[in-house]
């Protein structure tokens, strides 16, 4: 449990700060090691696991209430360039993990354990799908820029309670829908 913890917060870290200043133009190569694709549908035993997950985490959630949500249902990846929806992607997954990794400190660690790892394997291999980070440069633009400014202050602006909720609502979406969208590349449309 310890270990897991351990690889949560280094995972969680490095995406955080990942998540800063990006790209505004498409980058020249790709990182030969991104392999998402394999990701693109999860096996039904990890789909189970992260529905049991998603049970006990609704019936854990209290009182809560969000100034803004932090991820808003008009929010689609396909709005974004393809180059753009691994950036989108790995942030949301860095706030997912910061978010679960402190809920399973609680009654739930056990309940977490499996979809932390399978969260931790995703958020690992799609750092290899984003482009470098400029040392210096313009900051992202548009839809993108909007987004990581969302999700890089929501721990800040937001209760621990709308965190839990707002991640727990957005599990499966962030499961099918978006990682599906950046595994297909070009073919998300």
């Amino acid at each position: 449990m310890a270990g897991v913890q351990i690889l949560v917060l280094v995972t969680v870290g490095l995406g955080l700060a990942r998540a800063g200043p990006v790209p505004t133009s498409k980058p020249a190569t790709a990182r030969r090691s991104c392999d998402i694709g394999r990701f693109k549908s999860l096996l039904p035993s990890e789909l189970g696991a992260f529905k049991k997950a998603k049970d006990a985490l609704e019936n854990s959630l209290k009182n809560w209430t969000c100034s803004t949500p932090v991820f808003p249902r008009a929010r689609d990846l396909r709005q974004l360039q393809v180059w753009e929806r691994p950036v989108a992607l790995e942030a949301e997954l860095a706030l997912t993990l910061q978010v679960l990794g402190t809920m399973a400190d609680s009654s739930l660690g056990d309940i977490l354990d499996q979809p932390l790892h399978t969260l931790s394997l995703i958020h690992s291999q799609l750092q290899a799908c984003v482009p470098a980070q400029p040392t210096a440069g313009p900051r992202p633009q548009g839809r993108l820029h909007h987004w990581l400014h969302r999700l890089h202050e929501a721990p800040r602006k937001e209760s621990q309670a709308c965190l839990e909720a707002s991640v727990t609502f957005n599990l499966f979406r962030l499961l099918t829908r978006d990682l599906n969208c950046v595994a297909s590349g070009n073919l998300c449309i």
